[in-house]
């Protein structure tokens, strides 16, 4: 199966790919005020999405901190095309994109370990896979109720 991985460079399209999948996604993404957040920053990131057939799989976004540091600051995969290589797909785009401009990390914050979630185990087995390490814990970085991992991944030699 051959999938289309595009950098999306009109900001509407790029709120509307982000709205679309997160909202697909609401067991992860339920918080009303966060997609929002998510969708306005997507507008001005540089976005990657993943096509099949025309239709509008998953995508990333990535915010460039530093020169040396970039995160994946939202990606999504639709519910049901989890599993076929979309998410790997994203990732391997996320750091093309940061080798180009010689960007040495690459970081994702996701759901810690400590509040328990069947989907976000799986996130965090998901990073892992791809070669990102636990780096640090922040209790109250997004809320108590959701303390925040945050993972990394050296894209050096």
């Amino acid at each position: 199966m051959a999938f289309d991985v595009v950098e999306v460079g009109d900001a509407d399209e790029k709120a509307a790919i982000c709205d679309g999948i997160l909202r697909n996604l609401p067991d992860w993404f339920g918080i009303e005020s966060s997609i929002v957040d998510y969708v306005r920053q997507a507008r001005d990131l540089p976005l990657f999405a993943v096509y099949d057939a025309g239709i509008r799989a998953g995508f990333a976004a990535v915010k460039v901190h530093t020169a040396c540091a970039a995160e994946v600051c939202v990606m999504g995969v639709r519910a049901e095309m989890h599993r076929r290589g979309i998410g790997r797909l994203l990732i391997a785009a996320c750091e093309r994109f940061c080798r180009a401009r010689n960007i040495e990390f690459l970081t994702v914050k996701t759901l810690d370990a400590s509040r328990p979630h069947a989907g976000y185990a799986h996130t965090r087995a998901f990073y892992l896979a791809q070669g990102f390490r636990p780096l640090e814990v922040f209790p109250t970085l997004w809320d108590a109720a959701n303390p925040c991992l945050l993972l990394a991944k050296h894209l050096g030699d």
